[in-house]
């Protein structure tokens, strides 16, 4: 896949009279101008301690891109990690638009600094024949795949993490279960602004009365997710990991949550719930920030902070450590 140099950026259109074709036409554009250079005085330039290319994953019924991130010098990377290095599953944000390419000041650090494969997945978007499962199974397969593929990959499938932002995060939290349900142990899972309820109860949180339309205007846009997500006959409860059943027994999760955000209380909740069912969870809200601001190093000086933290989180979590606790 080749990346534009430069673009401009298209206006917002009004989320709640959006068009199946507009919306298709405005995901386009705004995938370019986030694909960008121009672009990068928003979302940060990659860390040149790692290479960054595309491939395909050839699944059984469909081919998906992803876009991978490694330590540049692996001589020196498997020194430091004599096995095979860690896997990183990542799930971008947006829902219906977005890119892994958005993420690259933080994949490409995290590759280099852990140092681990980073693969991330440029699953299907959502539109009207597009709904969340299936960027969910697209997540799902992938991980899958890299970890039945470990030596092709230059994975230790033993030193799994799954990490997503907004959508994607609520993506990595149904793969998690997932992972639980299907005998698959990962190292841990990262939350970052964690959307993670698609029922009708996701607007009755706090955080959306206080933020849904300032700093931007959430509400529109998160009914159009939802309408997206969850077409008629679809169980939005199984596609929200707030009311997930069983939350025992998954990996231990670092939520990280921007407080001027309207989903922020999602975050807060789903630490909670992890927590009640005995999973290891550590809740980090980072005050001011906005929704997206991990993505957004260029103009929210707090994304800084939390790629630190999450490094921190990674490198214990692959070690065998939480809570103060190691295990061997």
């Amino acid at each position: 896949m080749s990346e534009p140099t430069a673009t401009t950026r298209p206006l917002e259109p009004d989320w709640s009279a959006i068009t199946a074709e507009e919306l298709i036409a405005y995901r386009d554009a705004e995938n370019r101008f986030r694909a960008s250079s121009a672009a990068r005085a928003i979302t940060g330039d990659p860390d040149p301690g790692a290479a960054i290319d595309w491939q395909e994953v050839a699944l059984p019924d469909r081919d998906l891109p992803v876009r991978v991130y490694r330590p540049a010098d692996e001589n020196r990377a498997r020194e430091a990690a004599p096995a095979e290095l860690p896997l990183l599953l990542h799930v971008h944000g947006g829902s219906f638009v977005g890119t892994a390419v958005q993420c690259d000041w933080t994949n490409s650090h995290l590759a280099a600094r852990l140092p681990a494969i980073v693969v991330s997945v440029e699953h299907r978007l959502l539109d009207a024949a597009t709904p969340l499962s299936a960027a969910a199974d697209d997540a799902w397969d992938v991980l899958r795949h890299v970890m039945r593929h470990a030596a092709q990959w230059g994975i230790d499938p033993t030193r799994t993490v799954v990490f997503g932002e907004s959508c994607g995060a609520l993506i990595s939290a149904l793969a998690a279960i997932r992972a639980r349900e299907a005998g698959l142990r990962l190292k841990a899972q990262v939350l970052v602004n964690p959307a993670v309820d698609v029922t009708e109860t996701m607007f009755d949180h706090a955080s959306i009365a206080e933020y849904g339309y300032s700093p931007t205007r959430a509400v529109p846009l998160l009914r159009l997710f939802q309408r997206l997500a969850v077409p008629p006959g679809t169980d939005a409860r199984a596609l929200s990991p707030l009311y997930a059943e069983n939350l025992g027994g998954l990996a231990p999760a670092l939520v990280v949550v921007p407080t001027r955000d309207a989903v922020a209380d999602h975050g807060r909740r789903y630490a909670e719930r992890l927590r009640a069912a005995g999973t290891s969870a550590r809740l980090t809200e980072y005050p001011g920030a906005r929704h997206a601001f991990l993505s957004m190093p260029g103009v929210e000086p707090q994304a800084e902070t939390a790629r630190a933290e999450i490094l921190e989180f990674l490198r214990a979590a692959l070690a065998g450590c939480h809570d103060g606790r190691c295990r061997v």
